[in-house]
């Protein structure tokens, strides 16, 4: 593991913990080179086999940065070569796909820039909180880089297809503002107050029925699909599971009862 990368965990053990993947490389702005992007990959596994585990956060050390995409001092060591790119590219594209297949809540808490590799992974995220100062940018254009399929369709799915083109095709920086007007992000926050916002929206997620909550990513995600590749039985699936739960009944006595529900995920 990695010193670029850091994982941990919070909260109560069996009342939801919230699991931390932080990007600590704060010299060149959470840039990423293959070994932290390696490293993301172990930290996901995880924090996935982790039943304590309710909600993951990814955010960027120091302040200035959330990922400022790839790590360039490390490409003569990493990308020289055509079997060294396809290893580079194939990496970075397991762990976007992770973390947008991750099987529990995902938070990206972006301060500063998030640019390239960086706003995708933030794009992989099912909740995007960002501070004031926060710049987001996508400059394959100015690079003439390539950009595929799964990557541009998180971005329809979550901005439109015209805000998608304007994205990509101006490949220029914009701020918070425009951010949430094309719905980059959920919520924008002062900067001193954005760790205790994230916080508090990570310990509400994971304090309700993990059955429900995760089923209801799952099924968000059949539904962008189209319709002949969504897989509706295991949607029925994980509803009746919520149903059947010892969570189910544990809601419906703590409402009764006027207390807080102790949901066990089971």
């Amino acid at each position: 593991m990695t010193d670029k990368m850091i994982a941990k965990k919070e909260g109560q053990v069996g009342q939801g913990q919230i699991g931390h993947l932080i990007f600590n490389n704060p010299e060149r702005h959470n840039a990423v080179s293959l070994e932290m992007w390696q490293a993301t990959l172990k930290i996901l596994d995880d924090f996935a086999a982790d039943k304590n585990v309710r909600v993951v956060v990814l955010s960027g050390a120091g302040g200035k940065a959330f990922v400022s995409g790839a790590d360039i001092s490390k490409f003569e060591d990493e990308r020289a070569t055509q079997e060294a790119v396809a290893k580079y590219n194939a990496t970075t594209d397991q762990v976007y796909t992770r973390v947008h297949a991750f099987p529990k809540p995902t938070i990206a808490m972006i301060r500063g820039f998030c640019i390239g590799g960086g706003l995708n992974l933030a794009m992989c995220c099912d909740i995007r909180f960002c501070t004031e100062n926060a710049r987001f940018a996508l400059p394959a254009a100015k690079l003439g880089l390539g950009y595929g399929y799964a990557g541009l369709k998180r971005f329809v799915d979550a901005v439109g297809p015209a805000f998608t083109k304007e994205i990509f095709f101006s490949a220029r920086q914009y701020d918070s503002g425009e951010a949430r007007t094309m719905g980059l992000v959920n919520r924008v926050v002062a900067d001193d107050k954005l760790e205790g916002f994230v916080r508090e929206q990570a310990e509400t997620i994971a304090a309700n029925a993990p059955l429900t909550v995760n089923s209801v990513k799952f099924i968000v995600g059949e539904v962008l699909k189209p319709e002949t590749e969504r897989d509706l039985a295991q949607c029925a699936k994980l509803v009746a599971a919520c149903f059947a739960s010892r969570d189910y009944v544990e809601g419906r006595t703590a409402f009764m009862e006027k207390r807080k529900p102790q949901f066990a995920g089971a």
